[in-house]
C-alpha cells in the first residue's frame, strides 16, 4: 500500500524533472508514437518499487500499462526483467527517470535490509530501521525496510516518546523524565509507548527501578555488555541495541538475546540498486 503522501511526492518529482516540458521528447517523438520498454535489472538484489512505478505512471499518464514478472520483495539477479511498460512513447520517456530514481533508491534499502536480516536469521532478533530518511521521502524508504523483511522502528516524533540521552540529561535524570513522559500522556489523553535510551548498565538499573516504559534502548553496548544487560532487563521490558552495528557485528549482538537492533545505515548511506528502462524495438 502506498505510504500517505505518495501522490504529492510524485507530483512534485514531475514539477522538478520536466518544468515546463520535456522538450527533447517533445521535439523528436510524434505526438501520436506508441511504444513499450522494459525494466532491467543491473545488480543482484532485492526489487522494490514495483507498486510505486506503476502509480507514477498512472499519476502521469492513464494510458500506460504494464505488464508485471517480478513483484516487490523479490530476489533479483543482473539480466532479470522486473517488468514492461507501454503506451504513449513521449510519456515512456518522461515517466522513466523519476520511475527509476524511485525504484533504484528502495530497492538499494531492500536490498541492504535484506543482507542484515539474513545475518540474524535463526536468533529471533528483530532488525530496525531509523528516523535517519532522506527528508519527504521516509514513508518509502520505511516502506522498503518491509519489503527487505526489516520491521519501522517509530515513524517521526509524534508516534512514540522516546526519551534519549539529550532528553534525559535536559530533564534532570531518567527517573524524572519517564515520570514526565507518563503525565504528560494521562494529561493529554494519549495512549504512546515509551522507550528510554541508556548508555551504560547504571542507567538501565534506573529504568528498571522506575519502570513504565516499554522498551529500553542500550546504545553502544559492545556485544559482552549488552549480554549482561539483557540478563539484567529479564524480560521485563523489549531491548534494543543501536550505535555502531554493521554487517560484519550484527549476529554478535543478535545473539546476545536482545530482541531488535536498529541500524541507521539501512536508509543513511545504502547505495542504490542498478536498474535501466531500455526501449523495446
Amino acid at each position: 500500500m502506498l505510504p500517505p503522501g505518495t501522490d504529492a511526492l510524485i507530483d512534485l518529482a514531475f514539477r522538478e524533472d520536466i518544468g515546463d516540458g520535456d522538450h527533447t521528447s517533445l521535439s523528436t517523438i510524434p505526438a501520436e508514437a506508441r511504444g513499450a520498454a522494459r525494466l532491467l535489472v543491473k545488480d543482484d538484489g532485492v526489487l522494490a518499487g514495483v507498486e510505486l512505478a506503476q502509480a507514477v505512471a498512472a499519476h502521469f499518464d492513464p494510458a500506460l500499462t504494464f505488464r508485471i514478472y517480478l513483484e516487490d520483495g523479490a530476489q533479483v539477479k543482473k539480466g532479470d526483467i522486473a517488468f514492461n511498460l507501454m503506451g504513449p512513447t513521449r510519456s515512456i520517456l518522461m515517466v522513466e527517470r523519476v520511475l527509476l530514481n524511485f525504484m533504484q533508491r528502495m530497492s538499494g534499502i531492500a536490498t541492504m535490509t535484506r543482507r542484515y536480516v539474513d545475518a540474524v536469521e535463526g536468533t529471533g532478533c528483530r532488525v530496525l530501521d531509523t528516523r535517519k530518511t532522506t527528508p519527504t521521502l521516509r514513508g518509502l524508504e520505511k516502506w522498503a525496510v518491509r519489503l527487505g523483511g526489516g520491521h519501522n522502528h517509530r515513524f517521526g516524533l509524534f508516534d512514540m516518546i522516546m526519551i534519549k540521552d539529550n532528553h534525559h540529561d535536559f530533564a534532570g535524570g531518567i527517573p524524572k523524565a519517564i515520570e514526565a513522559a507518563q503525565s504528560y500522556l494521562q494529561r493529554t489523553g494519549r495512549d504512546l509507548p515509551i522507550e528510554v535510551e541508556t548508555r551504560d548498565l547504571e542507567e538501565v538499573k534506573q529504568v528498571l527501578a522506575t519502570g513504565g516504559v516499554q522498551r529500553i534502548m542500550l546504545d553502544n553496548f559492545h556485544p559482552d555488555l549488552l549480554r549482561e544487560a539483557v540478563t539484567l532487563i529479564d524480560r521485563r521490558f523489549e531491548t534494543e541495541a543501536s550505535g555502531g552495528i554493521n554487517l560484519a557485528t550484527v549476529r554478535s549482538f543478535a545473539e546476545t538475546g536482545v530482541d531488535h537492533v536498529s541500524v541507521g545505515a539501512l536508509t543513511h548511506s545504502v547505495p542504490s540498486l542498478d536498474l535501466s528502462l531500455k526501449a523495446l524495438a
